[in-house]
């Protein structure tokens, strides 16, 4: 048995749970394929939407909250604090940037699969805005938390004038064409995944932009990704506090092959 102690979704014990190919509740017995980080955080003026998103009653055992008073200390503990095949709930963006990096530390061949309407390329010297969410994407790639060639950037639709120029003198991968050349070398992937890379009829979002993908759409990307390669965890950000949400993060888990945790607790 695993130290790892998580909130049951279905008993609501806090229990210990095992490690393994599942999830099991020792109170209940209920399976799941994945734990819960929630991340109520967004780093920007105005993000109060997201932050009350991270509550919403996602069906998988809660292992932490974490709740930082600054971005580096909600990085680093969200690294530490990183169950076994997360499921990270933000807030913003800005809540990959931890589970990149203590992901990270258990593959050296991560593989990123960032799916966003917006670039998250910016820097504080370049953002219009000097909202930290729009610069996770930069931070793990300037730090080299993860290499350009194992990362790819799905969906961009509304960039800033300087991710355009950055993106224009870098090699990033920005087709689903290049998946199968960003996961062969990789030991394992994360799938950092912000609701307003879907059409904005498809979801309740935070910041939606128009000409998005369809939810069948993402799914079926996404079931191309972990039939590619390993699922190290995957992160949903930019959701509104809207319980038509859960449907949508259900279906997007389950093409993650992460339907455990949703078919016991919807049957």
């Amino acid at each position: 048995m695993s130290a790892l102690r998580a909130r049951c979704p279905v008993c609501r014990t806090l229990t210990a749970v095992a490690l393994g190919g599942d999830y099991e509740c020792h109170a209940c017995g209920r399976r799941f394929a994945a734990g819960l980080v929630r991340v109520p955080a967004a780093w920007g003026s105005g993000g109060e939407p997201m932050i009350e998103a991270a509550k919403l009653p996602i069906p998988f055992p809660e292992v932490a909250i974490v709740a930082e008073p600054t971005l580096d200390e909600q990085n680093r503990a969200l690294a530490a604090t990183l169950p076994v095949r997360p499921v990270v709930l933000g807030g913003c963006c800005c809540a990959h940037v931890g589970a990149v990096e203590g992901l990270a530390a258990r593959y050296p061949r991560l593989a990123v699969v960032w799916f966003d309407a917006h670039g998250d390329l910016n820097t504080p010297d370049s953002s219009p805005s000097g909202n930290f969410w729009g610069m996770p994407l930069r931070m793990l790639l300037d730090g080299e938390v993860v290499a350009r060639t194992r990362c790819t950037l799905l969906g961009a639709r509304n960039l800033d004038p300087p991710e355009r120029e950055f993106l224009s003198r870098t090699d990033l991968a920005r087709t689903p064409g290049a998946l199968d050349r960003v996961l062969e070398s990789a030991d394992a992937v994360y799938v950092a995944f912000d609701l307003d890379v879907l059409d904005p009829g498809e979801a309740s979002m935070f910041m939606p932009e128009p000409n998005g993908m369809s939810l069948r759409e993402a799914a079926t990307l996404i079931e191309r990704i972990v039939a590619r390669c390993p699922l190290a965890g995957i992160g949903f950000t930019g959701c509104a506090a809207d319980a038509a949400n859960i449907r949508v993060l259900g279906r997007l888990c389950a093409a993650a092959a992460l339907t455990p945790g949703f078919l016991e607790t919807h049957a």
